[in-house]
């Protein structure tokens, strides 16, 4: 049986209270008895959980990040970031998933009653965000990334949606194209309203004539959904010289239904996705796509929630943001 606190008690001859003192620094004791208890732990092979010292110290050196699965393509690049920046500063870090839906969040729910991390990360899984806000408003440090246009009352990390469409527009007409087929993501999410607005409004200022109604598609950021939709307005016989898919994913399976149709790519249609997956950089052809810097908004949100816990509030409650850039590769022709 693992040696407790209870058992140095005894065989010191004092209280768990002075050994957890002993522990902790905490409380005047006489150099003996720090000694003695120390002698015991040492003899004992005693070792104090980290959780337990951390909470008698109110501090427990670990950050909580809630995110909705680690399928999401981009995920991993961005919990990346946070981990590279929290273990630099001596932080551990407690991964929570919602694979199991209100069971996952039944148990996260315990976990933070129990006060076992300091702060909180969170990629919000669906119908999250008022819980979030609420445990914010509570008092536990939180910052959202990838605020997916909701605008959260607390710090955020998010970046240029809008912006990087709109470049993704601008180089598709630099480069000759005249009617786009657009793949969105699921319209719940708010970044997907923003990188639609952003192309169609980038295409209907500075191309031939603004995008067609039916010339965009809802998809739901798989590749299937790119695929499909190639698929289908193939078969309907419509016209089309670029796709502009929402996601890498989506992009890939454009991609996909373009090569077994026999079309070249990006001679007769190009395509652009959005996030830059390393996927993206490993298709054929390699994808032109949006980079979004992923480890880069991981490194930024970790910083704004050590810099909280160390007592440095943000500054203003503007959320951070980290600007897309367009990496042109093979799927799109170079400019005319």
């Amino acid at each position: 049986m693992p040696i407790t606190i209870a058992d140095v008690a005894a065989h010191a001859g004092v209280s768990k209270t002075t050994v957890s003192r002993v522990l902790n620094g905490k409380g005047e004791l006489n150099a003996a008895t720090i000694a003695r208890v120390r002698r015991v732990i040492e003899e004992l092979g005693y070792v104090p959980s980290a959780g337990a010292v951390g909470l008698a110290r109110g501090r427990t050196q670990v950050v909580g990040m809630l995110v909705p699965s680690l399928t999401w393509p981009w995920i991993g690049e961005v919990l990346q970031g946070v981990v590279d920046t929290v273990e630099t500063r001596g932080f551990g870090l407690l991964l929570f998933t919602c694979n199991q839906g209100e069971e996952s969040l039944r148990r996260f729910g315990q976990q933070v009653s129990a006060k076992s991390f300091d702060g909180l990360l969170v990629v919000a899984p669906e119908g999250t965000l008022d819980y979030i806000t609420e445990l914010h408003h509570q008092g536990l440090p939180v910052v959202l990334i990838d605020d997916r246009g909701h605008q959260p009352r607390f710090p955020s990390v998010e970046t240029t949606n809008r912006g990087g469409a709109a470049d993704a527009a601008r180089h598709l007409l630099a480069t000759g194209a005249t009617r786009p087929l657009v793949v969105t993501g699921p319209p719940r999410f708010g970044c997907v309203q923003e990188r639609l607005d952003g192309f169609t409004e980038t295409w209907a200022a500075d191309g031939p004539s603004p995008v067609p109604p039916q010339d965009v598609v809802e998809g739901d950021f798989t590749f299937e959904c790119g695929l499909r939709a190639v698929r289908q307005r193939l078969a309907d016989g419509i016209p089309f010289d670029a796709v502009f898919a929402h996601n890498d994913l989506s992009a890939l399976g454009a991609l996909h239904a373009l090569r077994q149709a026999g079309l070249r790519v990006p001679e007769d249609v190009a395509v652009v996705g959005f996030d830059d997956i390393p996927e993206a950089g490993h298709s054929d052809p390699e994808l032109t796509t949006v980079h979004q810097p992923l480890r880069e908004i991981g490194e930024a949100a970790a910083e704004l929630l050590l810099a909280q816990l160390g007592g440095r509030p943000p500054e203003s409650g503007a959320p951070v943001v980290i600007p897309t850039t367009l990496t042109v590769r093979g799927s799109t022709r170079a400019p005319d």
